[in-house]
């Protein structure tokens, strides 16, 4: 970033509510700048607070809440309330989900998922600026409409910034969106260095020039599998589960155009006929080392901050990392000193 700033490192914490007071805390004594949750399989959004109440620096996020599963009200509500019990520390971080899942899991609408999203980020926006400057709410859009705030129902002042919105994408319009409305991006962990210079921040650039800011007002937040250990028997253990990752993400088409862009397409074509057949093993033994390489960080741990740092430098302003529970708190702790103790390069 232009400022000069250093790179944040977070961590992912799972959902699972009697887990988070602990794991939580450990993440900030470790040094982690911020503690992620997602919505799979519980709810993101009440184990922030448990994490809120058992530490008082890390920030804590979503990565992600689904969007479109609720509406611009009800997310405004818990996002006031979460940045209001962390003392500021709330970053919302919301996705789209696939239209299946929208429709037949949530059983809400599903329609034209970059237009209603921006329409969300907006309609957010509005919410919490009627609340905050006590002005006429009065959003209509083509998917959301708010027009009814009275102060029965009009939440207390909060006495920090809005929190800051992150919406994930994958796609260029989505992306541009993001560099458009939101406060930062999602990235996915399967996103290479290349892909990231050459498709993801000319689309984010793209829409801030639309809306006129600067990407030093932005955070680029990404995943990466990384691959490390004390020796090599480790570090070869390590890649077996990662090269599996790597072949599942690879084999979805959604995807396939990360792989093109590399000139492996044909790969994804024989990965999404396998994954039909339940192949997975099979699956990960086609990602050869120079694969597993260009997707993720793989090297020792005394070597591994610099090769993090070599894959965010330039295009990643936060990064979501973790490390084999075998590893000890003080070498953790060690690794993101050492990740964000230079200023990471400028950003285009």
């Amino acid at each position: 970033m232009s400022d000069g700033a250093g790179l944040k490192v977070d961590g992912a914490v799972s959902s699972q509510l009697a887990n988070i007071a602990k794991t939580a805390s450990t993440l900030e004594r470790r040094g982690y700048d911020c503690c992620w949750t997602a919505e799979i399989n519980h709810d993101p959004f009440l184990p922030l607070v448990l994490a809120a109440e058992h530490t008082t620096r890390i920030e804590l996020g979503t990565s992600i809440a689904v969007a479109f599963a609720r509406n611009p009200m009800t997310v405004a509500n818990v996002g006031w309330d979460l940045q209001a019990y962390s003392q500021g520390r709330f970053l919302l971080g919301l996705g789209s989900q696939v239209q299946a899942h929208i429709e037949k899991r949530f059983s809400m609408p599903w329609s034209h998922p970059v237009r209603r999203m921006r329409e969300f980020v907006l309609a957010l926006n509005e919410i919490w600026s009627c609340w905050r400057d006590g002005t006429k709410l009065g959003f209509e859009g083509d998917f959301y409409t708010h027009k009814l705030m009275t102060p029965m129902f009009t939440p207390e002042p909060l006495p920090y910034a809005f929190p800051k919105i992150f919406v994930a994408a994958v796609g260029e319009a989505m992306t541009e969106m993001c560099g458009e409305v939101a406060d930062g991006m999602l990235a996915h962990a399967f996103t290479t260095k290349r892909y990231f210079e050459e498709v993801t921040t000319p689309a984010l650039l793209r829409g801030m020039q639309r809306s006129g800011r600067q990407r030093s007002e932005f955070q680029l937040s990404a995943p990466i599998f990384v691959v490390t250990g004390n020796d090599e028997s480790e570090l070869a253990a390590g890649a077996v589960g990662t090269r599996k990752q790597i072949a599942f993400y690879g084999s979805t088409p959604a995807y396939r155009k990360v792989l093109e862009l590399h000139g492996w397409g044909e790969l994804h074509t024989e990965l999404h006929r396998l994954s039909k057949l339940g192949e997975w093993d099979a699956m990960g033994s086609l990602i050869d080392d120079e694969i597993l390489e260009t997707f993720a960080v793989v090297a020792p741990l005394d070597e591994v901050a610099d090769k993090i740092r070599d894959r965010c430098d330039g295009v990643i302003d936060r990064v979501l990392v973790g490390f084999p529970s075998s590893v000890p708190d003080d070498t953790v702790s060690t690794v993101l000193q050492d990740l964000r103790g230079q200023p990471i390069r400028s950003r285009p």
